[in-house]
């Protein structure tokens, strides 16, 4: 097979597998390069329509890709909404994603289970819903643990934006903890969080657990 043509057919792939892709970021730049890939085959053997075709779908990935970086850290595309620990909505949210939860913070899916989690009293646990225009993006739950320190029962993304940190405008845009009253949070002892993700939002590694402090109002 001639290399030209090999070049073809990978660009074709990559656009197909970009869209079985569930992370947005991710879909944005395979669908890049496979469509940047066919449309210089697609002109390099003659083939205009396909190659002019390609072309813009090159020009909307990249449109698409600034502005998505543009936005990742913008207090007025993500909104941090305040919900009570047993909302229905919330409810609803943690239903809808509990098997990949589970992967993440596996105590938190088994007290979700729980009746008696839904009913904790309101000074104790806060959650907060991260919004992207209507779409909810992430989840926040936390529990006071005593001494003002509180622990993050739940800190979750929606997989088409896991490339993202939506988390941080929970913990550092919003304001939101000031309300809470605690001066420190720490991560569920069982979360198997990204590391990564713990560092970009403010956290530290100390004494075998993620903590970071609550900057006073």
């Amino acid at each position: 097979m001639p290399v030209l043509e090999i070049i073809g057919w990978v660009g074709s792939a990559l656009v197909v597998v970009s869209l079985m892709q569930a992370r947005v970021l991710r879909f944005r730049w395979m669908n890049l390069a496979g469509s940047a890939i066919a449309a210089a085959y697609n002109a390099w053997v003659g083939i205009w329509p396909f190659a002019v075709m390609n072309g813009v779908i090159a020009i909307i990935d990249v449109y698409w890709l600034v502005r998505l970086y543009r936005e990742q850290h913008d207090a007025d595309v993500y909104q941090v909404v305040p919900v009570g620990a047993g909302d229905h909505y919330l409810r609803h949210v943690v239903g809808v994603h509990a098997d990949d939860i589970a992967r993440y913070y596996p105590s938190y899916a088994r007290d979700a289970r729980d009746a008696a989690a839904e009913d904790a009293p309101p000074a104790t646990r806060w959650a907060f819903l991260v919004l992207r225009g209507d779409e909810t993006v992430g989840v926040v739950v936390l529990r006071h643990t005593g001494g003002g320190v509180g622990e993050v029962e739940l800190d979750y993304v929606t997989p088409r934006f896991r490339d993202f940190a939506p988390g941080e405008f929970v913990y550092r845009r919003s304001g939101a903890l000031v309300a809470t009253g605690l001066n420190a949070l720490v991560v569920a002892a069982d979360a198997r969080e990204n590391d990564d993700y713990l560092a970009r939002v403010g956290f530290r590694h100390e004494d075998g657990r993620w903590r970071r402090e609550v900057a006073a109002a």
